[in-house]
């Protein structure tokens, strides 16, 4: 066990001779740190958090009480293997939120950086988070989900295993989607897409001009009643020199699990 001079342990706290704390970590009372976990400098954990390894954690990432991170997956062919999740720097883990490690597919979960995980939230083994996202409250992730880069997915949804969700994209609370989430696009329900995300894109800084090619993308996939391969041709002859236009495109072309086609006729894009 390696433990940083200037780390603090609560006296109640339970710490495995495999682990190693960085500089100023703070491991609070009942706190269960099991196996090989790594944790890096500047790192709070709140009462009653468990942690299992193998698990690597970046720097000054806070996780609150109850949560637990790199238990084994819930997978029936799971047999002990020595998998592990890996948590990149500054994200926010908050009340019971549960994250498994990998499987032997690919033998890991990872986090990316300056993520806000809410209550309760379950990220499955496998999953691969980007940077910037908010998953809150009650939101489910299967295994093997993807999420790009500030995805946002709101209360008590519900991803599929195998779902990719795009830079930006948003899925609405109480909503639920077995397809790939293109970026920048607004899904709610179940598997019904509404809109874009442009408030999201305003936020991210990206120019009006860029905002209004992606709406006209839009307007090409789901309102203009032609074929998705129709579609994708001539939003890259009429649009494809706007960079999130050829994100969209590289995104869609690469799923395989397909895109939502159904809108909401009534929403506005």
């Amino acid at each position: 066990m390696a433990i940083a001079q200037s780390a603090r342990i609560h006296p109640t706290a339970v710490v495995s001779a495999e682990a190693d704390l960085g500089e100023d970590v703070q491991v609070g009372p009942y706190v269960v740190i099991e196996g090989e976990v790594r944790i890096g400098a500047g790192c709070v954990l709140r009462p009653g958090a468990h942690l299992i390894g193998p698990l690597i954690m970046g720097c000054h990432n806070t996780v609150f009480s109850g949560a637990v991170l790199g238990e084994q997956p819930q997978h029936l062919r799971y047999a002990g293997e020595p998998t592990r999740l890996v948590i990149g720097d500054y994200n926010i883990i908050r009340e019971h939120v549960t994250i498994h490690r990998g499987t032997t597919q690919s033998w890991e979960t990872r986090i990316g950086h300056h993520n806000f995980l809410m209550a309760h939230s379950h990220i499955a083994h496998d999953c691969k988070i980007g940077n910037h996202c908010i998953i809150a409250n009650g939101a489910l992730l299967a295994g093997h989900c993807v999420l790009e880069d500030n995805v946002y997915l709101s209360g008590n949804c519900a991803l599929h295993q195998f779902v990719r969700v795009g830079r930006l994209a948003l899925l609405s609370g109480i909503s639920a989607t077995t397809k790939d989430i293109p970026p920048f696009i607004i899904q709610q329900r179940i598997n019904c897409v509404v809109g874009v995300n442009v408030v999201g894109m305003r936020r991210a800084g990206i120019p009006t001009a860029n905002i209004d090619a992606v709406r006209q993308a839009f307007h090409l996939l789901y309102r203009s009643h032609l074929l998705l391969p129709a579609a994708l041709n001539q939003m890259e002859r009429e649009l494809g020199h706007v960079a999130e236009v050829a994100e969209m495109l590289a995104f869609i072309r690469a799923s395989s699990r397909g895109i939502i086609l159904h809108i909401d006729r009534d929403a506005a894009a």
